[in-house]
C-alpha cells in the first residue's frame, strides 16, 4: 500500500506528521512525501523541514493521499495549478483521498468534495460551504472513499480510523498503543465549544489574515 503525503510551503507540520505516525507503520505499507518539486519543504513557522522525495508526476497511483493544511495552503488553490490538478488525476483510483485541517479546501477546490460531507478546522468550516460542501463539526468525517479530518491534531484520529478500516481495529490499536495515543489535555480549551470565551476571542484574532 502506498501513502502520498502532500507538503507545500507553509504547511502545518502536525498535519501530515500525525497521520505519517500511524499510516506509516502499518505491515506493508509505503509513505512517500510528494511536492511541486521534489526537497526540502519549510513548514508554517519556518523552523522544520520535510524531505519530499518525489514530485507529483512521480506519484501516479497511490493507495491513500492526504493533504494537510498550513498558511501556505491559499497559495496552492489555482484551479489550474499543479496540486489541484494532480488530485483530480490520483482521485480516479485511490482508495482513500483524505485531508486534515484546511487540507480540506483543496480537496473542495478541486472539485472532489462537492455535494459531500467534510469537516475542516473550526474557523474554516463556513468556508466549506462555498465549495458546495456541507460543514459538519465532527472530529473525523468520512463520506465515501473521502476522509476528512478537523484542525491539526484530528490529523492522528482519522489515520487511526482508516488503519481500522484498512487493517482491522487490532492493528489500528496495536499502532495506537505503540504511539501511546492517549490524550489527556491539561485544559478543556480544545474546541470552541468547551473554551473559555476570551480564549475563542483571542484565537479567533491571531487566526485573521
Amino acid at each position: 500500500m502506498q501513502v502520498a503525503i502532500v507538503v507545500y510551503p507553509g504547511f502545518t507540520a502536525l498535519d501530515v506528521l500525525g497521520p505519517y505516525e500511524v499510516l506509516g507503520r502499518l505491515p506493508d505499507t509505503e509513505v512517500v512525501f510528494v511536492a511541486e518539486r521534489p526537497g526540502l519543504v519549510v513548514n508554517d513557522l519556518g523552523s522544520l523541514s520535510v524531505d519530499a522525495a518525489a514530485m507529483y508526476a512521480d506519484v501516479s497511483d497511490p493507495d491513500i493521499v492526504l493533504v494537510g493544511g498550513g498558511a501556505g495552503q491559499q497559495d496552492q488553490m489555482a484551479d489550474d495549478g499543479p496540486l489541484l490538478e494532480w488530485l483530480r488525476a490520483v482521485d480516479r483510483t485511490t482508495t482513500w483521498t483524505t485531508s486534515v485541517c484546511t487540507g480540506a479546501f483543496a480537496l473542495a477546490a478541486a472539485g472532489l468534495l462537492t455535494g459531500r460531507r467534510a469537516t475542516t478546522h473550526w474557523a474554516g468550516l463556513d468556508v466549506l460551504t462555498g465549495f458546495g460542501v456541507t460543514p459538519v463539526k465532527d472530529r473525523v468525517v468520512i463520506d465515501g472513499h473521502y476522509a476528512t479530518a478537523a484542525g491539526v491534531s484530528a490529523g492522528i484520529d482519522m489515520a487511526l480510523v482508516l488503519a481500522g478500516r484498512i487493517m482491522g481495529e487490532e492493528a489500528a490499536q496495536t499502532v495506537q498503543l505503540i504511539i501511546e495515543y492517549a490524550p489527556e489535555p491539561p485544559y478543556r480549551a480544545g474546541a470552541v465549544d468547551t473554551a473559555p470565551p476570551s480564549v475563542v476571542e483571542r484565537a479567533g484574532r491571531m487566526l485573521s489574515p
